[in-house]
């Protein structure tokens, strides 16, 4: 799908993943809407990209489906969701204190799964309202996994099962929207300098880049939101989950 001129959604896109993804897809040519909690910094990079922010909490069936009726009445159907909105927590299923508890756990999975979810249905059947383009395609929905779903270390429990219902949900997605023309893909990015990683102090962030084979480095927001770029730009691509990692397997702990 050529995405020059066409709408793009990014949840999570007040920084991060999300923020460059934005900016990548706008230097391709597209108008971006920035779905987003933080306000401040939503606007700041809706202002930088000449789009417009619309906040919301992806979780939340009302928050969504006002903030995606506004971006489609504002911008227009999107071809692109790129899901980036996540939040991640460490604990033991079985700590110290005793079980981890259930709301802690529910938090993680409503917000990285439930909340992909609540905006690829939104952002679905709007695209398949819209004209297919000369290729027959509407849209593309990327979410974003992690390689937590495949190799969750103890303290992942929660963080790895929602990240793992984004992977299992990819194939069903792909297969049930591919009569409207829209492919369904997902990127499990390994250890990326985020700015929740940038905070750390420079020993720890070696320590992390250590474990990766090659190149030994943390990932760039860059090439994840290149990778993004891809996808869209092509069309063969449907149902599949890419890992982003630099052939990265994480260790039990």
């Amino acid at each position: 799908m050529d995405i020059s001129g066409k709408t793009v959604f990014v949840t999570g896109a007040a920084s991060g993943l999300g923020a460059q993804t934005a900016r990548a897809l706008v230097e391709a040519g597209a108008c971006a809407a920035i779905f987003d909690r933080d306000a401040e910094k939503g606007e700041a990079i809706a202002a930088e990209l000449g789009g417009r922010f619309f906040a919301v909490d992806v979780a939340d069936a009302a928050s969504a489906e006002a903030a995606v009726r506004a971006a489609v009445e504002a911008l227009g159907a999107p071809a692109v969701l790129v899901n980036c909105a996540g939040i991640g927590t460490a604990a033991r299923i079985v700590g110290r204190d005793g079980p981890m508890p259930l709301d802690a756990f529910s938090r993680v999975v409503n917000v990285n799964l439930v909340g992909s979810f609540n905006m690829m249905r939104l952002c679905a059947h709007a695209m398949s309202l819209a004209q297919p383009d000369a290729n027959g395609q509407r849209g593309v929905i990327i979410s974003t996994a992690s390689v937590a779903a495949f190799d969750g270390q103890i303290g992942q429990a929660a963080y790895a099962a929602s990240k793992g219902g984004i992977v299992s949900l990819t194939l069903p997605a792909a297969r049930e929207f591919a009569r409207f023309g829209i492919r369904v893909l997902a990127i499990a990015p390994g250890l990326f300098l985020t700015p929740l990683l940038a905070e750390l102090p420079q020993e720890v962030q070696d320590g992390l880049a250590a474990s990766i084979p090659n190149p030994a480095r943390l990932g760039k927001p860059s090439e994840f939101a290149a990778l993004v770029r891809a996808m869209v730009e092509n069309d063969y691509l449907n149902g599949e989950v890419v890992r982003l990692d630099g052939a990265l397997r994480m260790a039990a702990r």
